[in-house]
């Protein structure tokens, strides 16, 4: 089996201009805890996860967030919720993905996705085609199944 066996194709995504709120909104919607970046033209060029949002070397951190959140909700952090705001409104996926992204082609093999995720600690794989085009994901679930076989 092969990558283009066992993949989604219906593929939740972000474009790389993509704002944070929109970006936190998808990952909601969606249950998911990442999703990939792609450019204007399908191309792969990141991959934006839950631990991307908490991490303080992307510039945006759960404690940050809160204050951000804390500040809106109290009269008395009026300056520091316009700071935060104006941060916080201006990142974009750009500003918060992962790169390199760990990707597969379509005619990766089974053993091939299962070692990229077990090396590399990656819980979903994008799959692209020679273009770097995004055309689906596996996710640790998907190859369950076929595991299990």
């Amino acid at each position: 089996m092969r990558a283009k066996d066992v993949m989604i194709e219906n593929v939740i995504f972000i474009n790389k201009e993509d704002k944070l709120d929109e970006i936190i909104s998808v990952l909601m919607q969606n249950h998911v805890s990442g999703v990939p970046v792609i450019d204007k033209d399908n191309h792969l060029v990141g991959m934006v996860t839950e631990k991307d949002l908490v991490t303080k070397e992307k510039g945006l951190n759960i404690s940050s967030y809160m204050e951000f959140m804390a500040s809106i909700l109290f009269i008395d952090g009026k300056l520091l919720r316009n700071v935060n705001k104006k941060k916080i409104e201006t990142l974009t996926a750009a500003d918060v993905m992962s790169t390199p992204v760990y990707a597969v082609h379509l005619e990766a093999t089974i053993e091939e996705i299962v070692s990229l995720m077990m090396n590399r600690h990656i819980n979903r794989i994008p799959v692209i085609d020679k273009e770097n085009k995004l055309v689906g994901i596996i996710g640790r679930n998907d190859l369950l199944p076929i595991l299990m076989k």
